[in-house]
């Protein structure tokens, strides 16, 4: 499996950023690639279909999400579950801070992090994916374009779009439009 994991600080309250991830439909809006993010059945809940559809070249796909499970307010868990092996998590971690001598990161003693919200909270997209199991039947190319030139072409895309919609989505979080850090991880020779 290859993997990709794209991670950020977010200066909001770990339970709006965790609502505002639930909501699927909403990603169309920060992706270059991903027209439409359509319920198919569900409340963002575990169970809730997707159908997402991508448009890249002379190519639409339309690919089949659901959300496998769901830790509030910090995991996320979905998979694709038609035409390729892949799958991956939102993951929201709390403010840190060094609460073993009892004082918080605000340093009033109580060991909570800032209610104002100075205090970040992390967020991550997390995906695994094989390429090695997409299915050249799920594409409609044109005459005389290979399966495999399609796979070669788009799969550095997905890097990419990953730290966009990151990006954006903190961006949208927060509020304003400051130049975004992100960690990017990378196990794949692929992207």
């Amino acid at each position: 499996m290859d993997e990709l994991v794209v991670r950020t600080e977010v200066y909001a309250d770990p339970e709006e950023v965790y609502a505002f991830l639930l909501d699927f439909p909403r990603y169309a809006n920060y992706s270059e690639y991903l027209r439409e993010v359509r319920t198919v059945t569900g409340d963002g809940g575990p169970g809730t279909r997707y159908a997402l559809t991508f448009a890249w070249w002379k190519i639409s796909y339309t690919a089949r999400s659901e959300v496998t499970g769901v830790e509030p307010p910090e995991r996320i868990d979905w998979e694709i579950t038609k035409d390729i092996d892949a799958g991956g998590c939102w993951r929201v971690t709390p403010p840190g801070g060094d609460e073993s001598d009892g004082n918080g990161a605000d340093g009033t003693g109580d060991g909570d992090a800032d209610a104002t919200g100075d205090d970040p909270c992390e967020v991550a997209l997390e995906v695994q994916f094989d390429p090695g199991s997409a299915s050249p039947d799920a594409l409609d190319l044109p005459r005389l374009v290979s399966f495999d030139w399609v796979l070669k072409k788009a799969i550095p895309l997905i890097r990419d779009e990953a730290e966009r919609v990151v990006e954006r989505a903190v961006q949208d979080l927060e509020g304003s439009t400051r130049d975004v850090d992100l960690d990017v991880y990378v196990d794949s020779d692929r992207i």
